[in-house]
């Protein structure tokens, strides 16, 4: 009832903007969701924007679009539902909702269950996320964690949404970082073989996991699983590579991340698809040559200069294959693209959209997320990394350390643009200190009032009366018009706004709005619980009461599915 109201409301809004013979179509009329009781349930601020059009006082305009409402809330037998419409200046509409309305939420919350929250806001549409796309030179950091987590769960949000979604992780499986990984490889192989003089590559990689691969390797060999005569850069490049990129998967998978598409830049290079870019750039006199490069001429398109897109030794820049790829993305019939990226990519956003323009699409549709830094602390103090030494925390550390869930959401805590400093021992406690556990615990919490045999509570024939059932209530079994408590009252409403949160961190592409709204909800159930007993010797008002706590049990339960985090029954 609560979203088809809204529906209805905007609909109403709608049909009085176009009696003022103004198009609708450029307005964005919503209603807003509101945190402060006293400012109603739902705020609109479409009288704000139309004072000029209208040349009124908003406060005007408003006046006559609550008179409007009232009287088609009538028409349409909805008045029942809305218990007052406020004016406050400059022109805010607020709406304030009655008891009955918050009851038909619950009855939806009973309807929909694992549905509730989903909602027809991406119509559709087909969206690429791509993310993480970390190099197959080593193990996943806790930056790569945390846009794992963040794409991840962006994803499954925009899925519940509506949206058509696939997840993307560009392999960068070719070029000069692959090259240097397979001399580090072939050089610790020869170290460990015995050879003298052995030159560590300048820019190598000297992580452990190279080692581990060469002990591997010489192991095959006195196997004779491997011929001594493959052993060439090519075979210690591919080596090194399939090894951790198999880690990556198995590691991701852990982390409760699985890719629909791993794309590679190698099959990129042979299909010819880059050549084919440059030539249709050339085509439409993009690019140009100057001191024996060529350059793009993304300064036609708001970038700040030129940029190169072969080099004067002949190499591709690293833009011009993302071009290519990005083309080909909208070509796989995306029209949606979206790109989580860490911090230092910032400077790439401009010349890639200007690509995207030069090829004759839409730059709006191709979203790039930046995902700050994520800094790890043990006993207040910053753990210290070094990459330059191949040491860092790896996600599969962390994950030994303080488990998925804490993992997941602690790094959806922040939003994208925020740094985020991660609390290692407080992600690991199990009170309710910990933020993810104080929601697992609302979720076990609830679960065991349902799991209750209470003598209070049983039928005529003396059999306990199963409280779980009560998560498919019907109105013949519960009178849920019992709930009128303040704090039974506000748990409906915070109920009402999980959708809303999730369009909202769809129009945002961040899902750290959810986080807030979970910790939020847990926080409103427990107080709620600590004022009023579920089971009372009133029959009657604990089954209202168990319905309502099933009901936010649900909820919180859908929300932590969306973040990738459990809920667990028992805790």
């Amino acid at each position: 009832m609560s979203q088809d109201l809204k529906s209805k409301i905007i609909k109403l809004v709608t049909a009085w903007v176009q009696e003022q013979n103004i198009d609708s179509s450029q307005l964005h009329i919503y209603l807003e969701d509101q945190k402060e009781k006293k400012f109603g349930d739902w705020s609109l601020n479409i009288a704000m924007k139309l004072a000029k059009e209208c040349r009124k006082a908003p406060v005007q305009i408003a006046e006559q679009i609550k008179a409007y409402l009232n009287e088609k809330f009538i028409d349409l037998n909805i008045s029942d539902s809305i218990k007052n419409i406020e004016i406050k200046p400059p022109g805010f509409i607020n709406i304030f909702l009655s008891d009955l309305a918050f009851y038909d939420i619950l009855r939806n919350v009973g309807i929909q269950k694992d549905d509730f929250g989903r909602n027809d806001e991406g119509k559709g549409g087909k969206v690429l996320i791509e993310f993480v796309s970390a190099n197959p030179t080593g193990p996943l950091s806790i930056a790569h964690a945390r846009q794992a987590a963040v794409g991840d769960s962006l994803a499954n949000i925009m899925e519940f949404s509506g949206f058509d979604v696939n997840r993307e992780y560009y392999l960068n499986d070719e070029g000069n970082q692959i090259n240097n990984l397979g001399l580090s490889l072939e050089a610790r192989y020869r170290e460990d073989s015995g050879a003298k003089g052995v030159e560590f590559p300048k820019d190598g990689y000297k992580g452990h996991y190279l080692q581990e691969q060469a002990k591997e390797i010489i192991g095959k060999l006195k196997n004779k699983e491997i011929d001594s005569e493959i052993l060439q850069l090519p075979f210690f490049r591919d080596y090194a590579v399939e090894k951790i990129l198999i880690e990556i998967k198995d590691h991701l998978h852990k982390f409760g991340v699985d890719f629909d598409e791993w794309f590679s830049q190698k099959e990129l290079s042979k299909s010819g698809e880059i050549e084919k870019t440059l030539d249709e750039l050339k085509d439409k006199k993009f690019i140009y040559e100057k001191d024996g490069a060529v350059w793009f001429k993304s300064s036609e398109f708001d970038d700040d200069k030129d940029r190169v897109l072969i080099k004067s030794d002949g190499e591709f820049t690293y833009l011009t294959p993302d071009i290519a790829y990005h083309k080909l993305k909208f070509e796989r019939g995306y029209n949606k693209l979206i790109n989580i990226w860490g911090p230092d990519h910032h400077g790439y956003i401009n010349r890639l959209k200007a690509s995207v323009s030069a090829l004759g699409y839409e730059s709006k549709n191709v979203s790039i997320v930046i995902i700050q830094l994520a800094t790890l602390f043990r006993d207040g103090k910053p753990v210290v990394m070094s990459t330059r030494a191949g040491e860092y925390i790896t996600l599969k550390e962390l994950l030994d350390e303080v488990g998925k869930d804490a993992a997941r959401f602690f790094f959806l805590m922040r939003k994208c643009d925020s740094q985020l400093e991660f609390d290692l021992e407080l992600a690991k406690k199990k009170t309710l200190d910990n933020p993810v556990y104080y929601i697992q615990y609302a979720h076990a919490r609830i679960s065991g009032v349902l799991s209750q045999k209470d003598e209070r509570l049983k039928t005529t024939d003396g059999e306990y009366i199963d409280l779980s059932m009560f998560a498919d209530f019907t109105d013949k079994q519960v009178n849920i018009e019992l709930l009128k408590e303040e704090e039974e009252i506000d748990l409906i409403r915070l109920i009402n706004h999980f959708s809303a949160v999730l369009v909202d961190c769809t129009v945002t592409l961040d899902p750290q709005g959810l986080t807030t709204y979970l910790r939020e909800l847990a926080g409103q159930f427990h107080t709620f619980y600590s004022k009023h007993r579920v089971i009372s010797e009133d029959k009657e008002l604990s089954l209202a009461r168990v319905v309502l706590i099933c009901c936010a049990r649900q909820v919180i339960r859908n929300g932590l599915n969306l973040l990738g985090v459990q809920a667990p029954e028992k805790m």
